[in-house]
């Protein structure tokens, strides 16, 4: 196939299992980084709350100027309310699952599997 030739447009099914497993990814990184440095709670509440972040991230990081800087706030919060902690400890949540993402996604990467992301978890 030459290389100017159009690739196979991606279907519905190919895009909700990227969605799926990017949110699983996103989920694990979080769950990984509440253990390291808050009192995890199960993995199911670590999925919402990356779904949860991931939409609170989506709706401020287009805005001019500042929406980069909001997004992340709102990212922490989220999960300051999610697991009920200070912003210094979810700040530290933070910076534990994105380092956990960059893990996990460059484990997938080596599988052959480079086509998702951890949903949730800013610029991982």
């Amino acid at each position: 196939m030459p290389p100017f030739a159009p690739s196979a447009p991606i279907g519905l099914e190919d895009r909700l299992l990227t969605f799926a497993v990017s949110l699983l990814v996103g989920g694990a990184a979080l769950h990984a980084g509440t253990h390291v440095a808050a009192d995890a709670r199960d993995y199911g509440h670590a999925v919402v709350t990356a779904l949860l972040s991931a939409l609170a991230w989506a709706f401020l990081e287009p805005i001019p100027l500042l929406g980069g800087l909001l997004a992340a706030v709102a990212w922490v919060a989220v999960v300051k309310w999610r697991y009920r902690l200070g912003w210094l400890r979810s700040g530290a949540v933070g910076l534990a699952a994105w380092a956990a993402a960059v893990v996990v996604l460059a484990a997938l990467e080596l599988l052959g599997i480079g086509s998702v992301s951890a949903l949730g978890v800013p610029g991982a």
